[in-house]
């Protein structure tokens, strides 16, 4: 069975740091890309940063300078480093990975907030 599990989300001041991870069990053979999206209430899931195999990060431009993604192709992970977070980057984060079909984590909330 196919599992995506994240951690890292929770409550933060702007300004301030988090660091979310997602694990997969899909293989690392079959992966094309893994990344992260986010989601508000109402709204469209959207893209935050992707990261394709042997290739170069792409983030959206409103996280741009801010956040990075990394991946460790040898512990199957990949990580969202979100830095300077802002109230507008509240959102449920959800892993995605990518093989012939897409896969999608659970979800983890992502609260910025004095």
């Amino acid at each position: 069975q196919v599992q995506l599990v994240e951690s890292g989300g929770g409550l933060v001041q702007p300004g301030g740091s988090l660091r979310l991870s997602c694990t997969t069990s899909i293989s690392y053979f079959i992966i094309r890309a893994m990344g992260w999206y986010r989601q508000t209430a109402g709204n469209q899931r959207e893209l935050v940063a992707t990261i394709p195999r042997g290739g170069s990060p792409n983030y959206a431009d409103s996280v741009k300078g801010r956040f990075t993604i990394t991946r460790d192709s040898a512990k199957n992970t990949v990580d969202l480093q979100m830095n300077s977070l802002k109230p507008e980057d509240t959102a449920v984060y959800y892993c995605n990975v990518w093989t012939a079909k897409n896969y999608w984590g659970q979800g983890t909330q992502v609260t910025v907030s004095s």
